[in-house]
């Protein structure tokens, strides 16, 4: 059974579609740059929060998360700095993508460009008990690649 995400389009996103599934069984929906006063250009190394015109209203159980679109992350380096970005059921701002260029070269953002993905999970509450002490396991405190490989 599928959600429902509810979504507020904002003026300047006004003519651009939908987030939307690109293929039948695509984990993520394609969103788009909200840009009507012109392409953003990021130089390597450079940040932007890019708009995408886009409010949601997330089911209370559900989080959102952003991530990059792996064909941008390819042929530009094209990333998320926050990869993957999380939107929270309570939040009611516009969802801006923070992307950062890692490739060589100047890239242009333009204004309906799909921009990065949007997956949805179901998220897991926890409670929080203080410990004096814990289980040992087997890797202890070993920390990057204790594992091996």
């Amino acid at each position: 059974m599928n959600s429902i995400v509810r979504v507020k389009q904002l003026d300047h996103a006004a003519g651009l579609p939908l987030p939307c599934y690109e293929s039948a069984f695509a984990a993520g929906a394609d969103i788009c740059a909200a840009l009507p006063d012109g392409p953003v250009e990021l130089a390597p190394l450079q940040r932007a929060a890019v708009p995408t015109g886009l409010i949601l209203a997330i089911p209370p159980t559900m989080e959102a998360q952003i991530r990059p679109r792996s064909g941008l992350a390819l042929r530009h380096g094209l990333a998320l700095v926050n990869a993957p970005g999380t939107i929270d059921a309570d939040f009611r701002g516009e969802v801006k993508i923070l992307l950062i260029n890692l490739g060589s070269a100047p890239i242009i953002i333009e204004h309906g460009m799909r921009i990065a993905q949007m997956v949805f999970a179901d998220v897991t509450k926890v409670s929080f008990s203080p410990a004096e002490q814990l289980d040992d396991t087997a890797r202890g405190s070993g920390g990057f690649g204790s594992t091996g490989h």
